[in-house]
């Protein structure tokens, strides 16, 4: 199904569709391409950049913005937690910016969500700022992309696990419902992790990064306790701390720090040469076990909402 909204200024068109074609996916990923490598980061997650392929996804739109027919902007409108308001990201092509295509993508989706809405600023951006306030959006998250460097297994300290905690690496296919349900307890306060399915899990294992070699599971009597998935981003030569997870009852006892540093080990051992990850900047105990770790923040993102 698509909708249409032709904005009143010469040539400038927005249509929304539930789902997106194979070729026009293509072409959105080619304009995030183009913008990411003028302005050193994504402007659209890895989640999103999952949903614009393999059909309608629920509570899902994508907002194409065409100028004379060429793809000049794209946004996603994300509607799928019970609580928060719709969540959304956008991006304008590079050369082409500066001409209000940013502030109409912005009102489509204040029109589309009903003017309750949350927008994503990654980097941080000072003309993504400035859109957030023409927009009549405030600050209320911030999320820490935090780096250290990565120089040999050796000099990460041997991870020490609580008592009669095992870890071994991940079977597709065999641990993918007890991850799941793990994943989802310790989440539960972040509803964009702990609402992975295995629809999004599937999108996941058919990257070429996953490997089950760096995702690692910590056990307690045959039961999933905690987790500590990695990622490679292999043309950047980084390596991620991609999510570290504990089961709430497994908690508090050290688990999460072993984990991180099997999983920092297992990265240095690839020679990676920088390790990365995400967290809250509100989520104090987080930052500051990484900062123990070595992490310092190397950038930010940004979340806006609209004051409903």
């Amino acid at each position: 199904m698509r909708t249409d909204a032709v904005i009143p200024e010469p040539g400038r068109q927005i249509h929304t569709y539930d789902e997106l074609s194979q070729e026009q996916a293509d072409e959105v990923s080619t304009l995030l391409a183009e913008a990411a490598a003028v302005d050193g980061t994504q402007a659209v997650s890895e989640q999103g950049r999952l949903q614009l392929r393999g059909g309608k996804r629920e509570g899902v739109r994508h907002l194409l913005l065409t100028v004379g027919g060429e793809l000049t902007g794209y946004a996603q409108l994300e509607d799928t937690d019970p609580v928060e308001a719709p969540a959304a990201e956008l991006v304008v092509h590079p050369s082409l910016r500066g001409r209000g295509h940013g502030r109409a993508l912005g009102n489509a989706l204040l029109a589309a969500s009903g003017k309750r809405l949350r927008v994503w600023a990654h980097g941080g951006k000072s003309a993504a700022r400035h859109l957030a306030q023409v927009l009549g959006l405030t600050l209320f998250r911030e999320l820490r992309q935090m780096r250290r460097p990565l120089t040999s297994a050796s000099e990460i300290s041997e991870p020490v696990f609580p008592p009669g905690v095992t870890v071994r690496t991940f079977v597709p296919g065999q641990d993918d419902a007890a991850w799941l349900a793990v994943n989802a307890a310790a989440f539960a306060h972040h509803p964009e992790q702990g609402s992975l399915t295995q629809r999004d899990l599937d999108d996941r294992m058919n990257e070429s990064w996953f490997d089950p070699q760096g995702f690692f599971l910590a056990e307690r009597d045959g039961q999933l306790v905690g987790f500590h998935w990695t990622k490679v981003h292999a043309a950047e030569q980084l390596g991620e701390v991609y999510v570290v997870g504990v089961r709430p009852d497994a908690q508090g006892g050290g688990l999460g720090k072993a984990l991180t540093g099997i999983g920092l080990r297992h990265l240095a051992a690839q020679r990676l040469p920088t390790a990365m990850l995400y967290v809250d900047a509100d989520n104090k105990a987080a930052v500051t076990v990484y900062e123990r770790l070595g992490f310092t923040t190397h950038e930010v993102d940004l979340m806006y909402r609209t004051e409903s």
